[in-house]
């Protein structure tokens, strides 16, 4: 199998990861946030009191794309910057109670669309899957902390 074939891994992978953001995008249209805003949320609720800059990183952005869309998600109401107790230049961000609570019902919708899209496994080839996927990620991880080589 190459890459004149549709099958051939590579094409795979981008196409099932594409279509699980078309998908999980149309779900949760109603819910006012971008695809970025969600990631901004994840990120936050699993480590409350990031820095901007740490968030960038999380985020694989730039501070001043990052601090953008910061300034939209504060006035939107859905973070909250407070200064930090030990370096006054630094602002920690938070969510606030109702970005807790769209990213609760995100989260869910996220997980039926995980569920919808491995729909056609069974229980043990689901199980396989994730732990193969989770092998492949850990060896990409490592290949791009060690400049691919």
């Amino acid at each position: 199998m190459g890459p004149d074939d549709d099958e051939y891994i590579g094409y795979v992978l981008s196409d099932v990861a594409r279509l699980m953001r078309t998908v999980f995008d149309r779900r949760v249209r109603g819910i006012g946030l971008t695809r970025a805003q969600w990631l901004v949320l994840t990120r936050l609720y699993r480590r409350p009191g990031a820095s901007q800059t740490e968030l960038a990183v999380m985020l694989e952005i730039d501070r001043a794309s990052a601090g953008r869309m910061l300034d939209r998600m504060e006035k939107n109401g859905w973070v909250e910057r407070r200064a930090d107790s030990e370096d006054r230049r630094i602002n920690r961000l938070y969510l606030t109670d109702e970005a807790r609570r769209a990213h609760k019902e995100m989260w869910a919708i996220a997980e039926a669309t995980v569920d919808d899209a491995l729909a056609p496994l069974s229980e043990r080839e689901r199980d396989q899957f994730t732990r193969l996927a989770a092998r492949v990620k850990g060896r990409l991880q490592g290949l791009a902390g060690s400049n691919g080589s």
